[in-house]
């Protein structure tokens, strides 16, 4: 009796169309999660700082208060997966989103929580981001690391440098960030100028 291999496994990248939001897409979900039930302001917040600091996750539900020093306009990315953890900056809308947050959850050390005031679970967190897909009208099926490609195509984009990239994200190793310059239809825009 002879026996076959069974077929080889076929990444997840290779069955989809693409594995990064364009940011109007990451926009409309954004505005689809504040119209979503009464968890609207932590549902958007959630997507956008995922999307800002291409965040896992995991990352994202372990964010605490304590991670934010709202006077410098910073917060703390503590990278898993063995990554590089940095400050990041924070822009005007993602501080505005934070206060609004922090009034409404006061008793909570952690940005993200449940309906019982509990951290909040990754399954939340993946189930809050796939309705929010849905709502916006998106055509692919969205997944929480779909906006962590979004950050790094979004910053490749705009010409920035493919090392600055890697620690933005907390990459180790580089080979993790240069899928996101290979892409960039800009990566050469600046070589010749006329």
């Amino acid at each position: 009796m002879s026996r076959t291999a069974p077929p080889p496994k076929i990444p997840n990248f290779d069955k989809r169309s693409r594995e990064h939001l364009f940011p109007q897409e990451v926009d409309a979900m954004i505005k689809a999660a504040k119209k979503i039930g009464r968890h609207g302001l932590r549902d958007s917040t959630l997507i956008l700082m995922a999307y800002r600091h291409g965040l896992r996750v995991s990352e994202l539900v372990a964010l605490r208060w304590q991670q934010i020093d709202f006077t410098g306009g910073t917060i703390y990315i503590n990278r898993l997966k063995q990554g590089i953890s940095s400050t990041h900056p924070l822009r005007g809308v993602e501080l505005r989103a934070l206060r609004q947050l922090q009034r409404q959850y006061p008793s909570s050390s952690y940005l993200f929580v449940s309906q019982r005031g509990t951290v909040m679970a990754a399954a939340t967190a993946r189930g809050i981001i796939e309705r929010a897909g849905k709502e916006a009208g998106l055509s692919l099926s969205v997944h929480p690391h779909m906006l962590r490609h979004a950050c790094g195509f979004y910053l490749a984009s705009r010409g920035h440098d493919t090392r600055a990239i890697q620690a933005y994200l907390g990459h180790k190793n580089i080979q993790h960030t240069v899928r996101y310059t290979q892409l960039s239809p800009h990566r050469f825009q600046e070589f010749w100028i006329d």
